[in-house]
């Protein structure tokens, strides 16, 4: 068998899942106080105000009514209307889909617009708040004060009325953006309970979401409006709008409690009844608080700095909107087959933006969230059992097979590298071998034969585009199997795909210094501009996407010409400026001379200077990143959110360090944000981080201990994490190195 050098992690245990929740998870501060959800919600980062617990299936949230690319979350910042609260979103995300089960309380009559806004009204922010688990805004046109909170499968609405003729609109037929209504069901249970359906494609397909919803006052009428859906000149289904008619008296407070099903009726009947049997908003409201504040209090943080603070944990907070549990309180969901399936003491999961999220949200959930990564990791296992490959960009049950790679490999591999949970590894392994050996699959059969992806056969070899980039991530996804099967023993699947794992040196032109598309004949592409962005290369250009070779830094830097070389190109990375004339797509936010924070190629890279002996200089950047482009305001994110990446990206490098490379064990020190940070593990310890001397002056690591013992590392393990190790910082205002 070959020998390759592997990283400490694989002679680590790692942090063992605990099965109860450790006394000292139990905290005294509040710590949802900090959280805003608003961060976010203008400029580019897509993200919702609307209320939620930790990776809820609900997301209850407003909808401005209007679609459009900033309104993919349904709700821009700078809009003033309303059109409906619904029960589901993405957070984050540039997809515009799903807006499920949509109330509006209204007075009569209500004003309604021209499709696409229909019914709404205006509203205000000085009339709005919101907190973790908590929405609330001033409907300004009727005068009507709506509150929303949740449960896992559950929304709680409570609106505070005037006197007036008043409604509650359900509208089964309202799709924003991508999304469109194939069929709906509504059907009265009593004087107090509806419950039906809406089914609908969009960007995830064929999605079904039951619903059961009970009003705490009995409605006087009904009124139902019907419409026939058309495609293609054929009936292919209904829509309802139904309007459910109270006479409120002032200040008069009507609470609807909605469980969602992705299985039945009958399933959001059995969700309701489980967690949320009374008409008790309040009581919802604190045990939502209470699920925040826990999970919250995992990492404390110590600063007289309350938008630090703030934009702290409501990175903490937005890393655990998403991936959302998928499933009814007795394990029944439904899988990517369309049959329904139930899980057996685990959890299903879904909404996993896996291009996005396992750079730094899966890894940082191996220390927040070790029980549910197990859970994460078998609804891959059964998403496979029922798919016939892993999922790329899966959600309420589909795959949309957005972006590109097969990044559930790498989630799999850091949480068996690490020991967690009690997945079964074998199946596991299968999974990712069987999925990265798909030859009609997105060019993989090309890869293999090859060693590349190329650019203009796209057709042929179910390609599609993004070449340069395919081969990169597949060559990291390919390392990734490889250390995880040499764990096991697998020593000729270890072989083969370590071998496949260096196939971004077959896209590498010396000549010009970059990673460059090829054609099937192993041509170069003519003509390669390095800060072009064109249809070879993912939502970046040749600057993002050299850098994309994680498992194997030291073999890039020989690639590039040796440290000295490579340190140049480093510097260039964030110092090439684009011109003002030059036009960047939508992604590229977030900008540092090619340097582009908003879309996550990028998110590594500011920490490779460790790896040429100049740390000062990952400390500038780091530093300026954390300081200038993460805000407590609506606009405080450069970039999408996309489902926690940039957030957790955030809480690493406050933390002081980041993982370069996701399975290596080792996470690259940065500069911490922050006096002192506590991050409580599930094995009981503590991990803590102090800096002495801190300011917004003094970003530069003078020395560093660990356990009171000098330490001379650019990197610290997960064995020193887990060992509930003190790291200590002596930081100061000019650069040195003599720490490394």
């Amino acid at each position: 068998m070959k020998k390759y050098h592997l990283s400490t992690t694989l002679i680590m245990v790692g942090c063992i899942v605990a099965c109860s929740t450790p006394e000292s998870y139990k905290q005294t501060e509040d710590l949802t106080q900090y959280v805003n959800p608003f961060i976010g919600t203008d400029f580019t980062g897509n993200t919702y105000p609307g209320a939620q617990v930790p990776f809820g299936m609900v997301q209850l949230s407003p909808d401005n009514g209007l679609p459009g690319w900033d309104r993919i979350s349904g709700y821009f910042y700078p809009d003033s209307t309303i059109a409906g609260f619904s029960h589901t979103h993405l957070s984050g995300t540039g997809a515009g889909d799903l807006y499920d089960i949509s109330f509006m309380p209204v007075t009569l009559p209500y004003n309604e617009a021209e499709a696409p806004l229909g019914i709404h009204s205006k509203f205000s922010h000085s009339n709005e708040s919101a907190s973790a688990g908590y929405y609330q805004v001033l409907l300004d046109d009727y005068n009507i004060n709506v509150e929303l909170t949740a449960t896992e499968r559950c929304g709680i609405q409570r609106y505070t009325f005037p006197k007036a003729k008043s409604a509650v609109i359900l509208d089964l037929k309202k799709a924003m953006n991508w999304d469109f209504t194939q069929d709906s069901h509504i059907e009265i249970v009593d004087s107090v309970t509806i419950q039906g359906y809406r089914f609908s494609d969009g960007w995830a397909k064929n999605q079904k979401v039951f619903f059961r919803t009970r009003f705490s006052k009995p409605f006087n009428d009904i009124k139902i409006d019907s419409t026939i859906i058309k495609s293609k000149d054929k009936n292919i289904g209904t829509s309802y709008i139904a309007q459910f008619m109270f006479d409120t008296e002032k200040d008069e407070q009507i609470t609807l409690s909605t469980a969602i099903s992705a299985v039945s009726m009958e399933g959001a009947a059995k969700n309701l009844e489980a967690e949320a049997p009374e008409n008790n908003f309040n009581k919802y409201l604190e045990e939502a608080k209470g699920k925040w504040n826990k999970e919250l209090s995992k990492i404390n943080v110590e600063t007289n700095d309350t938008d630090n603070k703030t934009v702290f944990y409501t990175a903490l907070y937005h890393s655990m909107l998403a991936p959302t549990i998928y499933g009814d309180v007795d394990g029944s969901y439904r899988g990517p087959d369309g049959n329904i399936h139930k899980s057996n003491g685990w959890t299903n999961y879904s909404t996993f933006s896996l291009w996005d999220t396992f750079r730094a949200s899966h890894p940082l959930f191996t220390y927040t969230q070790p029980e549910r990564t197990n859970d994460m990791i078998k609804s891959f296992i059964s998403f496979y059992e029922q798919n016939g490959r892993l999922p790329v960009w899966n959600m309420h049950g589909s795959e949309t097979d957005m972006m590109i790679g097969y990044h559930a490999v790498p989630v799999i591999a850091d949480a068996y590298l690490k020991g967690i949970g009690d997945f079964d590894a074998e199946k596991a392994l299968e999974a990712c071998v069987n999925t990265a050996n798909i030859d009609n699959y997105r060019g993989i059969g090309f890869y293999k034969e090859n060693g590349f992806i190329p650019y203009n056969v796209t057709d042929k070899y179910n390609a599609e585009n993004w070449s340069l980039s395919r081969t990169l991530e597949y060559a990291f996804d390919d390392y990734c199997i490889a250390v995880m099967a040499q764990k096991m023993g697998k020593d000729k699947i270890a072989d083969d795909f370590f071998t496949r794992s260096k196939n971004y040196r077959n896209v590498f032109n010396p000549a010009t210094s970059f990673m460059q598309p090829k054609d099937d004949k192993g041509n170069f592409i003519a003509n390669f501009k390095a800060d072009e962005y064109t249809p070879h290369i993912c939502e970046s250009n040749g600057w993002q996407y050299l850098w994309s070779v994680q498992h194997d830094i030291n073999d890039l830097m020989t690639l590039v010409g040796g440290e000295k070389r490579f340190s140049e190109k480093l510097d260039s990375m964030f110092t090439f400026h684009p011109s003002d004339t030059d036009e960047l797509p939508i992604f590229s936010t977030g900008m540092i001379g090619q340097y582009a924070h908003g879309n996550e190629p990028s998110h590594h890279v500011a920490y490779l200077f460790n790896k040429v002996h100049q740390p000062w200089k990952t400390q500038k950047y780091v530093s300026r990143i954390m300081n200038e482009l993460y805000h407590n305001t609506p606009s405080g994110l450069c970039g999408n959110e996309d489902c926690g990446q940039m957030s957790a990206w955030y809480i690493f490098s406050a933390m002081g360090f980041y993982p370069v490379n996701p399975v290596s064990g080792e996470y690259e020190i940065g500069t911490p944000l922050f006096e002192k940070t506590k991050m409580k593990l599930s094995n009981g310890k503590t991990f803590s981080i102090k800096a002495n001397n801190l300011s917004k002056e003094n970003i530069y690591i003078q020395s560093v201990k660990v356990n009171g013992k000098p330490y001379n590392k650019s990197f610290i393990t997960h064995e020193t994490i887990c060992s509930g190790a003190n790291v200590e910082f002596e930081m100061g205002n000019k650069p040195e190195s003599c720490w490394y």
